[in-house]
């Protein structure tokens, strides 16, 4: 019997997929516990729908970071800081400065998260990548000036 699950089901499947199981598992435990529905034509339509949804969403999604990556790649960014002797930076600049610097300067939000550099402790420019999607990533350069 096809069911589609409205929960996770160890050793069967997860919320939202369309998976077959046996007549009486299906009638005698998924569905009396309100862990599957049983398909008919209503809810195939709901649940091709809801694919379809979910594609678009993420096809969106890529696309904002195709964007995103052709605004960044290659940019740099300007950070000025309050520097010492040989320019040593007092403290160091963080992963929360570039982002706010990207908004800033090229207006494209990045979650800080996302954004992977080495440890900046020292005037210089620096490389950072920051992962826009699954398999999108860009380089940024961060430049660090003394104040």
């Amino acid at each position: 019997m096809k069911v589609i699950l409205l929960q996770d089901v160890k050793a069967l499947g997860k919320k939202g997929e369309l998976v077959n199981s046996s007549d009486g598992y299906a009638r005698n435990y998924l569905i009396p516990r309100g862990l599957a529905k049983e398909v008919n034509a209503q809810v195939m339509n709901e649940y091709k729908n809801a694919e379809n949804s979910k594609k678009y969403k993420h096809d969106q999604e890529v696309l904002a970071a195709e964007k995103a990556k052709a605004t960044l790649e290659g940019k740099s960014v300007n950070i000025k800081s309050k520097a010492g002797k040989e320019g040593k930076l007092f403290g160091s600049v963080t992963t929360k400065e570039v982002a706010a610097e990207l908004k800033n300067q090229y207006g494209v939000d990045i979650d800080k998260r996302k954004i992977a550099m080495a440890d900046v402790k020292t005037c210089g420019t620096y490389n950072a990548e920051v992962k826009l999607h699954s398999g999108i990533v860009a380089t940024v350069k961060v430049v660090v000036t003394e104040l």
